[in-house]
């Protein structure tokens, strides 16, 4: 065999061993994921769709450009290998200026793309920005405690704890903010992505889940003693059984009183129970906001703005 059939024989096996790689890596990877519910990549609203489409996207682009540069790594690694006497240095040669453009318009290129895309998207999924639809947007408020979770539904006056019911196709505005409590980070991955919630701000978060079903949310952020347990259930239901639900919920015999949020607030670890309450202070979480208010003077008067702006 000539050295030129054993080269080209050896950069095809190259190739051919790079693929395999590939092949087994993403073998491994779905061997791995089987049988699994991986939320970020199983979507069920619209904000998560768009983020998963988003991301897909953005990865395939970055797997290309990045599979383009091994395989050159590989190939000129192979093409001047010290056994090959065909590949010739000469140290007289001058600069490419085809490779120096290349080496720097690729990368730019790829930048220019991802941030064609990235840049819209951000202004389209800005957690501050309501959802069209056809269907009236719902207000739940949100506070972060140790380690549990207080949604209060102004609009038909209830509570409940770790537990949060939405309908399906209806834009959620969830108001968040804190007590007694680090800077926490909200998440339902099935729905969306997160954002903080903290003492003395209301954060709003916009959702609208598009499946019927039951989905996890929690603390995201790793903040203490205890915040692996700080999860609670979200069930996505028909318009119907949210207004069932709601209207059974406003029959409970439990107050939300200033006594009972004052027990609320004892740090407690995976034993919170699932309660409802009806009626509860509506004083409640404009008293929260004040309450910090003076602990820093830059931010206590955005804060009293925000929460009047959203009542």
């Amino acid at each position: 065999m000539t050295k030129r059939k054993k080269s080209q024989v050896g950069l095809a096996g190259l190739i051919i061993l790079m693929l395999g790689c590939i092949a087994l890596c993403s073998a491994i990877i779905a061997i791995l994921v089987q049988g699994r519910e991986i939320p970020l990549l199983d979507p069920k609203g619209y904000i998560a769709n768009e983020q998963y489409k988003l991301f897909m996207t953005s990865t395939a682009i970055m797997v290309v450009f990045a599979a383009i540069v091994l395989f050159f790594l590989y190939f000129f690694a192979w093409k001047y290998r010290e056994t090959n006497r065909k590949a010739v240095h000469d140290p007289r040669a001058g600069r490419s200026k085809l490779l120096i453009v290349t080496a720097w318009a690729s990368p730019i290129f790829v930048f220019i793309v991802l941030a064609s895309l990235m840049l819209p998207a951000t202004q389209k999924l800005e957690p501050q920005r309501s959802i069209a639809s056809e269907n009236e947007e719902i207000t739940i408020k949100v506070i972060a405690m140790q380690w549990k979770w207080l949604f209060l539904y102004p609009e038909q006056d209830i509570a409940t704890m770790n537990y949060v019911q939405i309908p399906v196709d209806t834009p959620v505005r969830f108001e968040l903010t804190a007590d007694e409590a680090p800077m926490n980070s909200f998440w339902i991955p099935h729905l969306g992505g997160m954002l903080y919630s903290m003492t003395e701000h209301v954060n709003p978060l916009n959702l609208m889940a598009d499946t019927v079903g039951e989905y996890t949310g929690g603390a995201a952020e790793v903040n203490g003693h205890g915040f692996s347990g700080m999860r609670f259930t979200t069930r996505v239901s028909t318009r119907e059984d949210f207004e069932s639900w709601t209207a059974e919920v406003a029959t409970s015999s439990r107050i939300l009183d200033n006594t009972e949020y004052q027990r609320l607030l004892e740090p407690t670890e995976y034993d919170e129970p699932l309660t409802y309450y009806s009626p509860y202070n509506k004083d409640l979480f404009d008293t929260l906001l004040a309450k910090y208010s003076g602990s820093h003077d830059h931010y206590g008067v955005e804060a009293q703005t925000v929460s009047e702006g959203h009542h």
